[in-house]
């Protein structure tokens, strides 16, 4: 059920409330640029985004698009009901570690192929996440990987008093 403060979206905005469930991968044609320990982890044209009900969009970047070496597989895996099991990487650039802060679907669930070849991040857990040039935002919580941009209004899932959402 969504919340009562739902916010309606401006002309050249989205609401997270118009989002599908199960959620639907689209193509970004916008730059998307990560920053850890100052350096440039990923810059890409080419990004997907996942749209679900509730959440910010996640960004997914070709693993091409990655710094050599900046992704490190780590163990463990969580499951997506959805996009299926997810498999972590800690993300190395500049002197920085941040601890599985990426995920991949290797084998991701039918109608989530796109995925394949793509890892997510957690926008909190780098320096700087841009899309378009304007700074990301992370999603409340820590433990979803929304990104924030001032295109896409909410409420957002994840802050506390969302978990029934």
């Amino acid at each position: 059920m969504p919340p009562a403060s739902r916010v309606t979206p401006a002309p050249g905005q989205e609401s997270v409330w118009d989002y599908p469930r199960p959620p639907r991968v689209e193509a970004s044609g916008e730059e998307v640029v990560v920053v850890l320990g100052d350096e440039v982890v990923s810059r890409t044209r080419s990004a997907l985004r996942v749209l679900e009900t509730s959440h910010p969009p996640a960004f997914y970047l070709p693993y091409a698009s990655f710094l050599d070496g900046s992704l490190v597989p780590v163990g463990g895996t969580t499951f997506c009901e959805f996009k299926g099991s997810a498999s972590y990487f800690d993300v190395v650039a500049g002197g920085r570690r941040a601890a599985r802060a990426g995920w991949t679907y290797r084998q991701p669930s039918p109608g989530f192929e796109a995925l394949v070849d793509h890892v997510a991040l957690m926008p909190g857990a780098m320096d700087e996440c841009t899309v378009g040039g304007e700074v990301v935002v992370p999603q409340a919580g820590g433990f979803y990987g929304g990104w924030i941009t001032s295109r896409v209004v909410g409420p957002f899932k994840g802050g506390p008093g969302t978990t029934g959402w």
